[in-house]
């Protein structure tokens, strides 16, 4: 019975992760992920300016620097988060399944993505423990986690969230000060 169990589960997750790099947003989606991005832009940017958390400033790096953040930043966090906590944990819009298990597996989505960021910092990221354990930080990985949540469910692709996620990590880490919090002067 148990081994059934796991199986199913193997393969809806196998389903899951197919069906979500295979489905490519529609024009309809896009347009709501741009929305959301706007939103997500107007709401974290004047609090995380207000309260000194973000700095808008050009990091002054080389070009390959710049680059490796631009091109790392893609697979680790946006793909590799978004895979986890997203295609994994959140029912796919094809999956028909009702609302309260929508905002179930939505709630727990959050606050693992939440929780995740200080837990990276204490295993595997020391040098980011100042940062992700500051409750301005975790408010706003709070609401991206939100938008990235509301438009795989509403897009059911991998894509969009993967690119407001990489946006928002590049932006941050290259003009709003977020390099330098987290390594310090490059």
């Amino acid at each position: 019975m148990f081994s059934l169990d796991l199986l199913n589960l193997f393969h809806k997750l196998a389903w899951r992760i197919n069906t979500a790099f295979s489905t490519f947003p529609t024009i309809k989606a896009w347009l709501i992920a741009i929305v959301l991005l706007l939103i997500l832009t107007l709401f974290c940017l004047p609090i995380g300016l207000w309260c000194n958390f973000l700095k808008i400033e050009n990091m002054r790096a080389s070009k390959t620097i710049i680059f490796s953040i631009i091109a790392g930043s893609l697979l680790f966090p946006a793909i590799s988060e978004e895979l986890f906590f997203r295609v994994l944990l959140l029912p796919h819009p094809q999956e028909n399944v009702t609302t309260a298990t929508v905002w179930f597996w939505g709630s727990l989505s959050l606050v693992l993505f939440i929780i995740y960021h200080p837990l990276n910092a204490v295993t595997f990221f020391p040098a980011g423990r100042k940062t992700f354990f500051n409750p301005i930080f975790l408010l706003l990985a709070a609401v991206l986690g939100i938008v990235c949540s509301v438009v795989y469910l509403q897009s059911g692709s991998l894509w969009l969230p993967v690119i407001i996620h990489w946006l928002v990590v590049v932006v941050w880490l290259v003009f709003l000060g977020g390099y330098k919090q987290l390594h310090g002067e490059v």
